[in-house]
């Protein structure tokens, strides 16, 4: 029993002396918050036009996005398109509606770089809808 209260005093000597040769801080270190990574909060779908949907016209568009300190996205790039200028540009629109938790560091808010994909992917099997945009785009109009 001696013997284990002396091996704690000694290791508990042996910290001190460290923390003392350390230069140590006098008062108690506060602890820092781990690192948080950007979390998508509100992130409703693009439109899909429905000629587009209706003729099977799909892609992945993916976008480049600075999410900033206030969650809300900033520039808004597109990395790679999905074949179809409209369906980039509506996911474009969509994702600068998209609000998100920013990313943290230390506990302070930080802006952070992301990628977004964003597919279309063409109903299956079509809406009922598709049959009067069918017969419009025959009609030439």
């Amino acid at each position: 029993m001696t013997m284990r209260i002396g091996m704690r005093a000694g290791l508990a000597g042996a910290v001190l002396v460290g923390l003392v040769a350390c230069g140590g801080p006098s008062t108690p270190a506060t602890p820092v918050a781990p690192p948080t990574e950007v979390a998508a909060v509100k992130t409703p779908p693009p439109v899909y036009p429905i000629e587009l949907a209706c003729q099977s016209v799909g892609g992945t568009t993916t976008l480049k996005v600075v999410v900033g300190t206030d969650g809300k996205p900033g520039q808004i790039q597109v990395v790679s398109g999905s074949g179809n200028a409209q369906l980039d540009e509506q996911a474009q629109k969509a994702v600068e509606s998209w609000q998100f938790k920013a990313a943290t560091r230390a506990g302070q808010a930080v802006p952070t770089t992301i990628q977004v994909p964003v597919s279309f992917n063409p109903p299956q099997p079509k809406p009922d809808e598709c049959f009067a945009v069918e017969e419009r785009l025959r009609r030439g109009g």
